[in-house]
């Protein structure tokens, strides 16, 4: 047995199902181990795309997703993903190539220092040396990698290491213990939080991390206590609950806001400091903040943390919600939001006016799909849209990439999830612009028979750019591109495709899309003349 195939057997033990990846001379040996390995090896277009696909399977599953690219120019267009993967929080292990020993002390072809280029955008990387140390290297990488927090982790194999032969075994995993905080902590934050007179939660993805969803749900039960999801939190608990405040991260005043000012304590629960600044909801750093999470908070002025509850989430919620007493609070106000924040939602549902306003194509997309599905945001102006006005019922239902936040996320991490949960409809949200950075994976999609449907909003250049050009110098300047006919794009794909023509086409071509059960591409022009609206209106909102 050589390095690669004992590389291959460690991830068997791991449990691994799919490697995402694009083959290359430096990696061979690994990629023939797979060919007779129960792992499946998923081929993509680009190795950013598999990184990001890598990512998304860990954040649907709990699992370290596995991606793999040969050294140099694969091993860097990998990185993108994996560092993407790090700041969200997704469980990954990448694999790269390498050349032999022999040229790591000299200039030489297609030679980098990949340990010291991923060392930033990894919780941990390792190469391996020796043959011996493969078992090590592996299992640590996926013990690293899923605790918490989740993140990404590495392993160069040089190929003159992974032909050589070798004698070891697989380690076996070993479950992970969980640690709770001390009762005296549990004890004073309900004590804080039972003296507070308008105390409010910030939710993070942490609880969907640590599976503490029903705890969370639980506790908003019994304390009353007002709850706002961050971005990637949204659907900790359901938008129809009447404790909670939709979703804040836009930034500027909005309705959510104005909760935040009104609040004497915040709670951050499993709260990611690099997807919401506290300084957007804490400018004067006056409101005193209970830290609830897996790790100590990050040193941040407008982050005042008075106590740290620490440890295992879904115990520590539970303790929380078991102490804490059933307290009836004044709901009006979390009443007079929620109302304001639901009414735009519904106000624009029956919008005829083309192209089709961000709220419009929201509202539809809402309306067809059913709680446990899954819509994808990729990073532009729709992101933006979708994190304020795309509700969910279950956690995991809107993925939102908000931590690096890297155009071309999509449509990769669709497919990802289409392969998790083959059950439910998958809808990538695409902008025209970073459509076309990870477009090709529509080959992807139609060669692994997946029905994913990706609904692009079309302006022909960079609206989020434009909308922020506009708010600081009032005009913009390099966001327009041409675009081909997507129409023909897509088919050539193998994909049904659509264009909407005008606003009341888009709800049906939805419908047929989901009816269809194949893979569709659905081409939607959007009035971005709403952003700046929406700019001005946020201006307006008093608390």
């Amino acid at each position: 047995m050589n390095v690669a195939e004992l590389l291959v057997k460690c991830m068997e033990h791991e449990g691994v199902e799919y490697i995402f990846g694009v083959p290359g001379e430096e990696n061979i040996d690994v990629i023939n181990a797979l060919y007779d390995s129960t792992i499946d090896f998923i081929v993509t277009r680009h190795e950013t795309s598999a990184a990001f696909m890598a990512g998304t399977y860990g954040r649907l599953t709990g699992k370290p997703g596995v991606c793999l690219a040969t050294l140099g120019p694969g091993a860097t267009n990998l990185m993108t993903g994996v560092a993407n993967a790090n700041m969200d929080h997704d469980p990954l292990v990448a694999i790269t190539g390498q050349a032999g020993l022999s040229r790591h002390h000299k200039i030489s072809h297609q030679y980098y220092d990949l340990i010291n280029m991923y060392e930033p955008v990894t919780k941990w990387n390792a190469q391996i040396k020796t043959g011996e140390i493969t078992p090590e290297v592996v299992r640590k990488a996926f013990q690293v990698a899923g605790q918490e927090k989740w993140g990404a982790t590495h392993i160069d194999l040089p190929e003159d290491i992974a032909d050589m032969e070798v004698d070891a075994s697989p380690i076996k995993p070993t479950d992970r213990p969980h640690t709770e905080a001390n009762p005296k902590i549990i004890k004073r934050a309900v004590k804080l939080i039972e003296e507070a007179k308008h105390p409010i939660i910030l939710a993070g993805n942490g609880i969907t991390r640590q599976e503490a969803i029903t705890e969370m749900r639980s506790l908003i039960d019994k304390s009353h206590l007002p709850i706002v999801n961050s971005f990637m939190g949204k659907g900790t608990v359901s938008w129809e609950n009447e404790h909670s405040l939709l979703t804040a991260g836009i930034g500027g005043q909005d309705y959510i806001t104005c909760g935040f000012d009104s609040s004497d304590l915040i709670i951050t629960i499993g709260f990611d400091m690099a997807e919401y600044s506290p300084k957007d909801w804490n400018p004067d750093g006056k409101k005193s903040v209970i830290h609830i999470d897996t790790e100590e908070a990050e040193t941040d002025e407008n982050y005042p943390v008075i106590l740290s509850v620490l440890g295992d989430l879904k115990a520590n919620l539970q303790q929380l919600g078991e102490q804490l007493e059933s307290k009836e609070r004044n709901m009006e106000w979390v009443a007079g939001v929620r109302k304001k924040a639901l009414d735009e939602f519904e106000s624009f549902k029956d919008d005829s006016s083309f192209p089709v306003k961000p709220q419009k194509i929201i509202a539809d997309l809402r309306s067809v799909l059913k709680e446990d599905d899954i819509a994808i945001s990729d990073v532009g102006a729709h992101k933006m849209w979708m994190a304020r006005m795309y509700h969910c019922y279950e956690p995991n239902t809107c993925l939102i990439s908000n931590g690096l936040a890297s155009m071309g996320v999509a449509v990769p991490s669709a497919i990802a999830a289409k392969m998790v949960h083959p059950e439910r409809n998958v809808v990538a949200v695409c902008g025209d612009g970073s459509f076309q950075m990870t477009g090709a994976e529509l080959e992807t999609a139609k060669r692994l028979n997946l029905p994913i449907i990706v609904l692009m909003w079309r302006d022909d250049g960079y609206g989020l750019i434009e909308w922020h050009q506009l708010k600081k110098f009032d005009r913009s300047a390099y966001i327009k591109f041409g675009n081909p006919d997507y129409i023909q794009l897509a088919e050539s794909y193998g994909f049904e495709a659509m264009k909407i023509e005008k606003a009341e086409d888009l709800k049906p071509a939805l419908e047929e899309a989901i009816a269809m059960n194949k893979p569709v591409f659905i081409d939607c022009p959007v009035d971005y003349s709403e952003n700046m609206k929406l700019t001005e209106k946020l201006g307006d909102i008093i608390c």
